[in-house]
């Protein structure tokens, strides 16, 4: 096959599989109920473009095949989703946006820390990478950690790794130059509620996960789609 013929068949082939996620996965929005009356008010504040997430990385119900316990979070940070693990066989699929540190950090950790609305301190390679920036940025819909953050730690050590929201959702689903693994404010404010201090994360190795590659993941739906 030509060079040519070879780009025309991949760009079938990504067509055909975006159009198979949107067909055989079932999505539904992070409910309402998960808001506390100072989520409202802080998100109505947001100056942020409230872009929807593309609908591949929409929250979705799906079939989980791998053996996490039950209230485990598995990071697949190649195909940008993070996973939260149910009882049944299945698992809550998000989105996210991964960056420098994500694609750094692989192993498995415990959630040390949770908060919400956090303040956020950049680190010392942070202000080396961009200059100018404060020492520490107050809680609110401006900051870049967003509505919440789970701390996750080695033993008593932090490994200055984050699962945070963001006030770019227009990069749910893609990489960055900058930070750990964000999700909508929504589907974060989601996922803190279901977690408990201590539960285990487990960011796979690059190339270890199966989504959207392997259908047994990315491919399979749960609920019926909420708009």
């Amino acid at each position: 096959m030509s060079s040519f013929g070879s780009k025309i068949a991949i760009v079938l082939a990504g067509a055909m599989l975006a159009g198979c996620m949107q067909t055989t996965a079932t999505f539904e929005k992070a409910p309402e109920a998960s808001l506390k009356p100072r989520d409202k008010e802080l998100l109505a504040k947001a100056r942020y473009e409230k872009v929807p997430v593309a609908p591949p990385f929409r929250r979705a119900i799906v079939k989980y095949h791998r053996k996490e316990t039950p209230g485990s979070i598995v990071v697949d940070s190649d195909n940008h989703y993070l996973y939260y693990v149910l009882d049944g066989g299945k698992a809550i699929r998000y989105g996210v946006t991964v960056g420098e540190e994500a694609l750094a950090f692989s192993g498995i950790a415990r959630v040390g820390n949770m908060q919400e609305w956090p303040k956020w301190t950049p680190t010392a390679d942070i202000h080396k990478r961009i200059e100018g920036l404060p020492q520490s940025v107050p809680g609110g819909p401006d900051n870049p950690l967003g509505a919440r953050a789970l701390y996750l730690y080695q033993g008593n050590r932090d490994t200055l790794f984050r699962i945070h929201g963001t006030n770019q959702p227009e990069y749910i689903g893609a990489s960055i130059s900058s930070g750990c693994i964000r999700m909508t404010n929504e589907d974060v404010i989601d996922l803190y509620d279901r977690v408990k201090p201590g539960s285990v994360v487990v960011v796979l190795d690059p190339k270890q996960g199966d989504s959207p590659f392997n259908s047994k993941m990315a491919l399979q739906g749960g609920s019926t789609m909420v708009d």
